[in-house]
Order: structure tokens, then sequence, then C-alpha cells
């Protein structure tokens, strides 16, 4: 399998999720500013969308977008427990927690890295990500993880985009369970792994 990625991006999190999962894979920069690949290949002709990350089945098959792509390679590793079984109520728990973090954080945060976005319209967009915060830090209440004991891939979804807040400026010190769940997950080996691999390790 190939993993097209861009460090730091969104694609951090199945980078993530392909080494907790423990299966082989080739990481492929794409970068998100030329849209070219190392060899000079237009990133476009892989994926029209120009967008990371993108996961290249060893068939030859392309699947986009992180939370379909996360819960492909959970599947095919179901002894890791990285998702629930398909079909059970836990997994329906699992994709209510992947559409929230893609659609009220991960693109909320989209036009905060914007130059051209006014600063006005960047703390609207900061209040409303303190607000997804609250909530979350709250159903973090007793729990190591969002779904409970058990490491995730909504987990390596959410630690990834809230690594964004520090760069953009979105000051958390007040959700405590959020950043006692960054330190925790930062400390998993597989998210080292990942972290180093992408060269964003201090």
């Amino acid at each position: 399998m190939k993993l097209y990625y861009s460090p730091g991006a969104c694609s951090l999190s199945p980078h993530i999720v392909l080494r907790e999962a423990g299966l082989p894979f080739q990481p492929v920069l794409a970068s998100t500013k030329t849209h070219q690949l190392a060899d000079g290949t237009d990133y476009y002709t892989i994926n029209p969308k120009g967008y990371v990350p993108l996961l290249e089945l060893d068939d030859g098959q392309r699947l986009t977008e992180g939370p379909a792509i996360v819960q492909y390679i959970a599947d095919q590793v179901p002894a890791k427990h990285l998702a629930p079984a398909a079909g059970t109520m836990a997994r329906y728990r699992l994709i209510e927690w992947l559409n929230f973090i893609t659609t009220e954080l991960h693109k909320t945060y989209s036009p905060l890295f914007n130059p051209a976005m006014p600063e006005e319209a960047k703390n609207l967009f900061k209040e409303k990500l303190r607000g997804r915060y609250a909530y979350i830090d709250q159903q973090l209440e007793g729990k190591d993880y969002l779904m409970g004991e058990q490491f995730s891939v909504a987990d390596a979804y959410l630690f990834t985009v809230t690594n964004w807040a520090k760069p953009i400026g979105l000051d958390l010190s007040a959700f405590e369970r959020v950043l006692a769940f960054q330190k925790r997950v930062a400390a998993r080996p597989a998210v080292q792994a990942a972290l180093e691999a992408e060269g964003l390790k201090k």
C-alpha cells in the first residue's frame, strides 16, 4: 500500500493508524502547495481532488477521505480493535465521532490557515472551535479515549487536528482533559514513529 501524505496535514491520521495496525506501507510525500511529488509527478493525476490523504491499495485501487481510509485500515486488522465491528452500535458511535471531527473541527480549522482570511472572521472560527472543544472535554470525562479505554481511529484523527491549535494561536488551556488526551496519544509508540517519519518531532 502507498499513503500519499503531507507533513502534519490530516494525512497524519491514517499514517498513525497504519503504524498502529502494523501494516506494511510506503509513505509518498505529496506537497499541498505545489501539488507535485518528489519526482515531479502532478499529484492531480493521482488524486483529482488535489489533497491528501490518498491510500493506494496493492491492486491499484485508490481510496480518498480520511474517515473512510482509517476505517478501511482498521478493518484489515480486526484483532487490533482500532474500530468496533461493522454493524454494531459501537461502530456507529465511531462513525459519529469521525463525522463530528471532520465537519466540526477539521473544516473549522481550514479557514484559519488562509492568510487572506480577515482577523475578525478568524476570531469567529476560533470561538466556534472553543465551543466544540468544550463538548469534547466533557465527553472525555473518566475516559482515556473517545470510545472509552480502547484507542480507536477517531483518536488518531482528533489528535491530528488538535495539533493545529498551536500554529493558529488557539488557546486550549481551559480544556484539561483534551490536553491530557493529546499527551496520552502522543506517547503511543506508533504515534511517535509517525511524527518522526514526518519530521514533526521536536
